[in-house]
């Protein structure tokens, strides 16, 4: 069974910088597709930034420029840095792992921008 756990979340105020990371137990690790998904209370969860096993990245126009994703396959970790946040980057954020046509979660982690 795969594990995702995530840490890192917080409060922090508009502008500020926070880093989220997630530790995986999967043997696929190096191979997967890993993810950041966010969501915000009342809203449908979506996709914040994702890196491909061949470190290819993708991010969600929103975070563009402020986000960046990167992966450590040794230590079987993904790390979310976001910068300038904004309050409406408060949500919950959970890390998501692909492969073989298999999905998991891991069960998310606060994130909240407020003075």
């Amino acid at each position: 069974q795969v594990q995702l756990v995530e840490s890192g979340g917080g409060l922090v105020q508009p502008g500020g910088s926070l880093r989220l990371s997630c530790a995986a137990s999967s043997s696929f690790f190096s191979i997967s597709t890993m993810g950041w998904y966010r969501q915000a209370q009342g809203k449908q969860r979506e996709l914040v930034a994702t890196i491909t096993g061949g470190s290819s990245t993708n991010y969600a126009d929103s975070v563009k420029g402020r986000c960046s994703i990167s992966r450590e396959n040794a230590k079987k970790t993904v790390t979310l840095q976001m910068n300038n946040l904004k309050p409406e980057d408060t949500a919950v954020y959970y890390c998501n792992l692909r492969v073989l046509k298999s999905e998991y979660w891991g069960q998310g982690t606060q994130v909240t921008v407020s003075s």
